[in-house]
């Protein structure tokens, strides 16, 4: 049996075990499986422990894609991932393996997933918007506001960061960048089976306190030093990083350890039901309670043709 071509997608919130499912799936199948990490953090080289990076052994078993793609000082983008996922399924399936995705980064997944098209970088034009934000953002979002009404309804005025990236294509493309939203909201036939792991509040706060309590017991603290500690310094998307984010401020600010762990417990609940609300709106997944048989649907997709990119 050939499995190149095909590909199959593993999606839920944060904790919910997607990650071990895929693993297992791809190792009952090894080695014609091969995965895919779909995680805005991941990418980053030395930032293991809180983002949940699979182990060495399990790299050793099976073989993953995406993981320590760029140092925390560099930015990486939606659109450098979605050209480095598109590489590297081309190369899985080269080998005539498949593909399969997990992740819960759900907008890279559908960057890749759908094939989205992705606004360009400006850079020049965004460093000179970034200037300009600092003293007058409120003519920035009048300026948007002005050329592209849909973007600006859609975001607040005080949100530098979106009204800097819309006005950065607008100017840059000379298209609004709402004309480039049209596919978030379009659900067409999918490419890439995807197979859903439910998980509910109460559940997903019991998993993420006690992986957040294993994660401080292998080491986060002294991780997070050695990131605070590189010369280059870390960039503005690494930062944001959930778990991360709230420690870098004990260090940093002097917050008590125990309100910085209190906040990212918090902010991963948060992230857990934005993640659960963004993949329940796509009415292409099909969801499971149960691991075990999540796994076996997994691996039925992978055996069939239902699993077949066509282009």
């Amino acid at each position: 049996m050939t499995y190149s071509n095909k590909a199959v997608a593993i999606v839920g919130a944060t904790a919910s075990g997607k990650s071990a499912v895929a693993h297992k799936a791809a190792l009952a199948l090894s080695p014609n499986v091969e995965i895919i990490c779909v995680d805005a953090m991941t990418v980053y080289r030395g930032m293991d422990i809180a983002t949940a990076k699979p182990s060495m052994q399990e790299r050793s078993e099976v073989q993953y894609h995406l993981l320590d793609v760029v140092d925390p000082s560099e930015e990486f983008t939606l659109a450098e991932f979605q050209d480095k996922a598109r590489a590297a399924t081309k190369e899985i399936w080269g080998r005539g393996h498949a593909a399969l995705y997990v992740g819960g980064t759900g907008l890279y997944g559908r960057a890749v997933i759908d094939d989205f098209e992705i606004p360009k970088q400006y850079p020049q034009i965004r460093e000179t918007l970034e200037r300009e934000a600092e003293f007058r953002l409120a003519e920035l979002y009048d300026e948007l506001r002005s050329k592209d009404p849909v973007a600006a309804s859609k975001m607040e005025p005080n949100n530098t960061r979106r009204i800097v990236r819309a006005l950065e294509v607008v100017r840059g493309s000379g298209l609004p960048f709402s004309s480039f939203g049209d596919e978030m909201t379009a659900y067409k036939e999918s490419r890439v089976s995807q197979v859903g792991l439910l998980s509910d509040a109460l559940s997903s706060q019991t998993a993420i306190a006690e992986r957040f309590r294993q994660w401080l017991d292998e080491g986060l603290l002294e991780e997070v030093q050695q990131l605070l500690r590189a010369p280059l310094g870390l960039s503005r998307t690494a930062r944001q990083a959930v778990g991360y984010k709230e420690l870098f401020a004990h260090f940093e600010q002097g917050l008590e350890l125990n309100e910085c762990v209190t906040d990212a417990l918090s902010a991963s609940r948060k992230l857990a039901r934005r993640q659960r609300a963004w993949f329940r709106r796509d009415p292409r997944i099909e969801w499971f309670e149960d691991r075990v048989l999540a796994q076996s649907r997994v691996e039925e997709l992978l055996h069939s043709d239902a699993s077949i990119v066509r282009e």
